[in-house]
């Protein structure tokens, strides 16, 4: 693989981080993936030694550095120590870039210090049973009244759903008139009428606790609308590309844990008194996926180097989540196969790399809305042929 470009300072913190899951996170995974969630203290400790929230400014107790690359290492160790089911990121780049990009002064003064420490868990929620890409099916509203808005509704699927200390929540605010008229709430546990329902049960992704959400005439103080009111769809149009890069990040670092689990596997496995290894369709075989890996790292690589820029697309984003998400599966899905029998036995964690792979292709935009994107893009009256850009 080509160089990476990383300062020494984010080597050195990607070591740092690498000891920490070693000693407070891997140990305690299995047992969390029983209990079907994280425990809270893994956020306290991540808070403690300042790897929960990078970015954040040190008086809120980050280290007031935005750079991308830490998150990127974040993602990638998380994911290759197989605790990709501790959602830290959506908690600390997906949501709290919330508060300083659309909320206010008092809102960050009253919150982001808690959410650097892992006093508060955060959460998004969006997705409703009729409304998931489609966020103008939405049915969750709010009215106003006096001094607050009354929240009425329910969301499904929401990731950090029962740990969540503060859920941005989205709701209609004129469905009579403009289906996009949203509005984001700050929705506090133990505010009356916000209930939550079960903590599903999924195919993979064990341990990540992920609820249905209810809102039965939920006053939410003024002082918790988050940016203006109705504009809540651009808000979450403006998080899209941003989460998609975020997900391609872990879901290569997970692929690629899947090509070196197999990698280890088929040079000790022998077949007919070879190595698996030494036949030429495994040779074959993990050559393709070697070279896929490869040129998608560079890819993500220079999509988190736009990023930093501020030059980083929508279609960018569309085109690396989409190629990683499906890549991940794929690896996981030929490790599977190179394992043989083993590798539908729950004790390999390739088994596990595979059941974890699929929702990666579905969620934070799913493979079809990807193509719509990229496809609307390269076929639309604005596109510009490759040899006529200007590089």
């Amino acid at each position: 693989m080509l160089p990476r470009n990383f300062t020494e300072e984010q080597n050195m913190f990607r070591d740092a981080y690498r000891k920490f899951l070693a000693t407070e996170i891997v140990p305690h995974m299995e047992s969390w993936r029983e209990a079907g969630i994280v425990d809270r203290e893994a956020f306290r400790k991540a808070g403690e030694q300042g790897f929960l929230m990078v970015w954040p400014d040190e008086r809120y107790g980050g280290m007031g550095d935005e750079d991308f690359r830490f998150e990127q290492i974040i993602i990638e160790e998380t994911n290759y120590a197989r605790c990709g089911d501790w959602f830290n990121t959506l908690h600390s780049r997906l949501v709290g870039p919330y508060l300083t990009r659309f909320g206010n002064e008092e809102q960050c003064d009253r919150y982001l210090s808690k959410c650097v420490s892992g006093e508060y868990i955060l959460a998004v929620a969006m997705t409703e049973p009729d409304a998931g890409s489609d966020l103008a099916g939405m049915r969750t509203s709010a009215v106003e009244q006096d001094d607050h808005w009354v929240l009425n509704g329910s969301k499904t699927f929401i990731s950090n759903g029962i740990n969540a200390d503060l859920v941005v929540v989205a709701a209609k605010t004129d469905p009579e008139n403009n289906p996009h008229h949203m509005t984001l709430f700050l929705v506090e546990r133990g505010m009356e009428g916000f209930e939550r329902g079960r903590n599903l049960k999924k195919m993979g992704l064990k341990a990540q606790d992920t609820a249905e959400l209810f809102f039965n005439d939920v006053k939410v103080p003024r002082a918790n609308v988050l940016g203006e009111p109705g504009k809540g769809f651009v808000y979450l149009m403006m998080g899209l590309a941003e989460e998609r890069l975020l997900g391609a990040a872990g879901y290569l670092a997970s692929a690629q844990l899947s090509w070196d689990l197999t990698a280890d596997y088929v040079k000790q496995r022998k077949a007919f008194g070879k190595p698996v290894a030494a036949f030429q369709n495994t040779q074959f075989k993990m050559a393709e996926m070697r070279t896929e890996l490869d040129i998608a790292q560079v890819y993500v690589d220079q999509c988190v180097a736009a990023f930093n820029a501020g030059c980083f697309t929508a279609v960018d984003a569309a085109e690396a989540k989409l190629y990683t998400s499906e890549l991940q599966v794929k690896v996981a899905e030929l490790g599977v196969q190179l394992h043989g029998g083993h590798g539908y036995m729950d004790e390999y964690p390739i088994s596990r790399q595979y059941t974890d792979a699929k929702i990666s292709t579905i969620y934070a935009g799913s493979s079809e809305i990807m193509k719509l994107i990229i496809g609307r893009d390269c076929l639309g009256d604005d596109y510009v042929p490759f040899n006529t850009r200007n590089f």
